[in-house]
């Protein structure tokens, strides 16, 4: 393989590792937070290629993680995918009936791939999106560590 065939999947990897840690702290954020965020941004020109619209995915789980699968239930989740003009295209999926959610999650993904855009997104939208999951959850682990009670056996002198 030709360093520069090397250097292309490298590049890809790289990229798909930024959406997928993306995508984690936007499905986690609110959309009320998304889009705050994105309206201090200068958006392109975008148009959606799936309205948003919701239905249901089967969960599926394992008896001690390695067992027979089984149908576990359903849940709902909402999807949604959007084109820019200069031809990126975002998906979007997040739990719930909420399809604005999954556009503004959509919208994000497709701007990130973006060379003009994905920096800005990153640093103005993702960042402070992902400070704010990691304080929320630094916040319940110390509540969660506040109610922690030690037991302790205590061994009678009775003979």
């Amino acid at each position: 393989m030709s360093k520069s065939a090397v250097d292309q999947v490298t590049q890809q990897n790289n990229q798909q590792a930024q959406r997928k840690a993306a995508m984690a702290v936007l499905a986690h954020a609110e959309a009320g937070e998304i889009a705050a965020r994105l309206r201090n941004l200068a958006l392109p020109a975008h148009q959606d290629m799936r309205e948003p619209e919701s239905g249901l995915v089967m969960l599926r789980g394992r008896v001690g993680g390695d067992g027979a699968p089984f149908n576990l239930g359903e849940a709902t989740v909402s999807r949604a995918a959007i084109r820019l003009a200069s031809g990126e295209v975002g998906f979007g999926y997040t739990l719930g009936r909420d399809g604005e959610k999954a556009r503004l999650i959509a919208l994000c993904d497709a701007l990130v791939q973006s060379r003009d855009f994905g920096a800005s997104v990153e640093r103005d939208v993702i960042a402070p999106l992902r400070e704010q999951l990691m304080l929320r959850r630094k916040q319940a682990a110390e509540e969660t560590a506040a109610t922690k009670v030690d037991f302790y056996t205590m061994v009678r002198g009775e003979g």
